[in-house]
Order: C-alpha cells, then structure tokens, then sequence
C-alpha cells in the first residue's frame, strides 16, 4: 500500500506562546475522512545527559509551576529559530549546569505526545565538562543542578522519584 500524507485544507491559529503555538486544522486524511484537529505547532527542544565521567550525570530539581512541585529533571530546553540543536544543547548545559561541554553526541530523538504535537526532543549526551562563566538559568527557571551517581539516579526512576517523562527516556538511554 502506498503511504501517503494528509491534506491541509483550512488552518486557524487558536493560541500564539513563546515556544509553541495552537491551530485548529482542517484535513483530509490518507484514507479519505475528513475532519479537525487541534494541534499543538512547538518547536524542537533538546535534552541533555551531562556526564563529567562514565559513572555520573548531572539532574536538575526544579520547580514546575504546572505540578506545584519541584522534580528532578535532565536539564532541557528549546532550540531557538534558526539555532542548531548542538549550539541549543551547549547553550542549555551551560545555562542549567553552569558547565560548557567539550564533546556532545546525539543519542536519540523522539517525539513525546506526536497525537497532538509535532515538538522534537533531541537527546544528547555531553562530556568533557569545564565550567562555564556563570551564565544563568532564564528568568522564569527555577532550579538546582545536581551532580548524581548513575546507579542512583536508576534507583531514582526504579522508585517512582522521577516523574518526567523526557527523563525517565533519557536515562534508560544511559542505563
């Protein structure tokens, strides 16, 4: 059977944010059907997996207004319009960890919610870490970077300690 792709035939943008917007989508599906999907347009973003050695990575605590509560977290972020995901993944690592990695290797890319969204998550491992000159997290970010054994950090996501989706992927991506 030949694959083929749905139709676009009316889109109206629903909501306007920072990192994603909102459109209610007319289509034409492969099969025929027509109907409306409301879908979430994000851009990419990227996750890191910080290892200052083969034993360690570094998690952030941070605080997420949407949950009330503070999680541990690979550190991540978005890639800006027109930015590469590596200079994203060096610019996050040293805005979340305070450390600028030498070497940073792709080690995966999914897409969490692709039902609704079409946000890429691209996961990278960075090593050779060397402080940075103390460039600070974004002003609506909240956290405390952690340097944590990778056997703890399995034991973190084995007891339900971690609840983060992208987190609990990246891990297992190391584990």
């Amino acid at each position: 059977m030949k694959e083929t792709s749905a139709i676009l035939l009316n889109q109206r943008r629903i909501f306007s944010g920072r990192t994603f917007d909102v459109y209610s989508e007319q289509i034409k599906l492969p099969n025929g059907q027509k109907t409306t999907l409301d879908v979430v347009r994000h851009v990419p973003s990227v996750v890191l997996a910080p290892m200052p050695d083969s034993k360690h990575v570094v998690l952030v605590r941070q605080y997420r207004y949407a949950l009330d509560r503070w999680i541990w977290e690979l550190p991540a972020g978005h890639v800006e319009l027109g930015e590469d995901p590596v200079d994203a993944a060096r610019r996050e690592c040293e805005e979340e960890t305070g450390h600028l990695p030498g070497q940073i290797d792709r080690i995966g890319s999914f897409f969490p919610i692709p039902g609704y969204c079409d946000e890429e998550m691209i996961y990278f491992r960075l090593t050779d870490l060397r402080p940075a000159n103390g460039r600070q997290p974004d002003k609506d970010e909240v956290l405390e970077p952690h340097l944590i054994e990778l056997s703890k950090a399995k034991q973190l996501l084995a007891d339900g300690n971690i609840v983060d989706m992208k987190t609990a992927l990246g891990l297992t991506l190391l584990l």
